[in-house]
């Protein structure tokens, strides 16, 4: 079975499949008298949801690390959620309906609006939201939890999804490996395997109903391949590729404080994603010479009013403090249109990917960009900050962002607070018009750091969380690779450098190419550094050019990718 290869390696083993019990909504309407009765059943279904997860909370802290933890304070904090409870109680008075019905159809509302978002942070909100409202359910039917805390042997997990709850209970010595039936490389399970370290496929449609308890299973996480009961041959071949895989794991461990730099001594700089200080600690234990995208928006979330100067300088300083001068790329705020916040008066719009969002609703609120400026220059004294501004179409959008700057500066300097007078200011290139104009923005901001992930899907048309034309947002496409071409050497001409912060940047595939265009900053989640640095310092930069002038003369991203994967096998490959 293909799915999407979420998380590298090889596990073989026995499935042990999760089956969900199947929730039966109650559809009945309920009387004026039995109102209170069915308000009561929710508010202690609340009640002892909060209880089960304060234990998970704890435990998960003690075996796993605080921040691990961090996940179940949010869901704590969505069953707190004013919003969600009231409305729970509204549909119970005004539709006389009952808790358990009232409850899912306010969690499907929730959960819809957080999967139509576009922001890997924002969608795995989704399951979270989904996870506490099928706990709510549970509780209210009293239907019991089926756990993964008693798993005595060695397994793959296989279920149609795995919510945070299994997999903070799970027996982690013992799951070998995830398969599932939906979700991308940006799903909880997908991130909590790649955090454990451990094999992952999702997206493979019906594994849970292919397979049953005990069946022989080969999970490679490498392509995305799941196989069932295989012949004694298959079982030889990956048992040998496992192996392949475990010596290159040890290898990469090697790789940890070493240079990302070519054969002949090309230096580049490999970076981490992140979206809150507590995820600088797996960006430095993967190798991260700094920080190429600090996503700020999670500061403005779970809350009722913005956050304060002081509050952003606190989260700011932290960074910086933690990254000890190397160097941290903060992205100012990049909300509005998909992604609202509920002390902000937002227009309603047909299509708010191309909405009131990022700079644009920053440039009409003067005072929420400037607060973060404010906010950003301060930390600066504590670290090598640099300031990027979100979904920049032109150049008066930078001259406008910059005064803003200017004027924050002056503050200030006149309140005799000290900051970096020479940070550098660049943008995120992800619209094509950026792309295509790279060489006017170039002389207006120090770098540019290239959003694979928008750029694609607005050069290709294609809405990459359409399951139907998902096949068609291909980062390989030949207009990709030229618009990226164009960007780089644009900065290159006019003495600025390009970095990249999409999912394209630690995709091992794109790698040779990236590298032979000129990009000067890869920065991508943190588990997918080392093999990023592995393809690198296997490579001229020689090499590395005659791949990318080559890929670049190909018609068709298909033929591109099966060129990609035999050099990435052949360097990935351990003798």
């Amino acid at each position: 079975m293909k799915g999407i290869a979420a998380s590298p390696g090889i596990a073989i083993g026995h499935a042990y499949v999760l089956k969900e019990e199947e929730i039966l909504i109650n559809t009945q309407n309920i009387s004026e008298s039995e109102v209170d009765k069915e308000i009561k059943t929710f508010e202690e279904a609340v009640l002892k949801s909060k209880q089960q997860l304060e234990r998970i909370k704890t435990r998960t802290e003690l075996e796993m690390g605080k921040d691990k933890a961090e996940i179940f304070k949010a869901h704590i904090m969505v069953l707190e959620d004013p919003a969600l409870i009231e409305e729970v109680k509204q549909k119970i008075r005004n539709e006389r309906i009952k808790a358990d019905n009232a409850v899912d159809q306010v969690i499907k509302e929730f959960v819809a609006v957080f999967e139509a978002m576009e922001d890997e942070y924002m969608k795995e909100r989704a399951a979270d939201v989904k996870d506490v409202g099928t706990r709510l359910l549970k509780n209210i039917l009293n239907i019991p939890f089926q756990s993964l805390a008693d798993i005595q042997d060695e397994v793959i997990v296989v279920a149609r999804d795995l919510t945070p709850s299994d997999t903070a209970q799970m027996n982690k010595s013992k799951v070998m490996g995830f398969a599932t039936d939906i979700g991308g490389r940006t799903s909880h399970s997908a991130i909590m395997a790649r955090s454990l370290e451990i094999p992952a496929v999702v997206g493979l449609g019906n594994i849970s109903s292919s397979t049953k308890n005990g069946d022989t299973v080969i999970l490679d996480g490498n392509d995305g391949i799941v196989i069932i009961n295989p012949d004694e041959t298959t079982l030889e071949r990956y048992l040998e590729l496992k192996e392949q895989h475990k010596k290159l794991q040890e290898e990469l461990a090697k790789l940890r404080e070493l240079p990302a730099e070519t054969l002949d001594k090309h230096r580049v700089e490999l970076a981490a994603n992140i979206g809150t200080p507590k995820d600088v600690k797996g960006a430095l234990d993967n190798g991260a010479e700094g920080i190429g995208l600090y996503r700020t928006e999670f500061l403005y979330m779970d809350r009722d009013n913005l956050p304060t100067e002081d509050e952003q300088f606190e989260a700011y300083k932290a960074v910086a403090e933690a990254m000890e001068e190397k160097p941290v790329i903060i992205r100012t705020l990049d909300i509005g249109g998909d992604k609202r916040l509920p002390y902000i008066d937002f227009p309603e719009e047909l299509n708010p990917f191309l909405g009131w969002r990022a700079i644009r609703m920053c440039l009409d609120r003067p005072e929420i960009i400037k607060t973060q400026l404010r906010a950003i220059l301060r930390a600066s004294s504590y670290g090598k900050l640099r300031i990027m501004y979100p979904m920049v179409s032109n150049i008066s959008e930078v001259r406008r962002a910059n005064a803003i700057l200017e004027e924050a500066k002056k503050e200030l300097e006149r309140e005799g607070i000290s900051f970096d007078r020479e940070i550098e200011v660049g943008i995120m290139v992800e619209i094509p018009a950026a792309a295509v104009a790279a060489d006017i923005l170039a002389k207006e901001v120090d770098f540019f750091s290239i959003g694979t992930n928008d750029l694609i899907q607005y050069t290709l048309a294609v809405d990459r969380m359409n399951e139907n034309i998902a096949h068609l947002y291909q980062p390989l496409h030949p207009a990709i690779l030229r618009l990226i071409k164009n960007v780089i050497e644009a900065s290159h001409t006019n003495g600025i450098w390009t970095g990249m912060c999409g999912e394209m940047a630690g995709d091992v595939n794109a790698a040779p190419i990236l590298l032979g265009l000129g990009l000067d900053e890869f920065s991508m989640s943190a588990v997918s550094i080392p093999r990023v640095k592995k393809i690198i310092r296997s490579l001229t930069l020689k090499q590395a050019k005659k791949i990318a002038d080559k890929a670049l003369n190909m018609e068709s991203p298909e033929d591109i990718e099966e060129y990609m994967k035999d050099i990435v096998n052949q360097i990935l490959k351990t003798e």
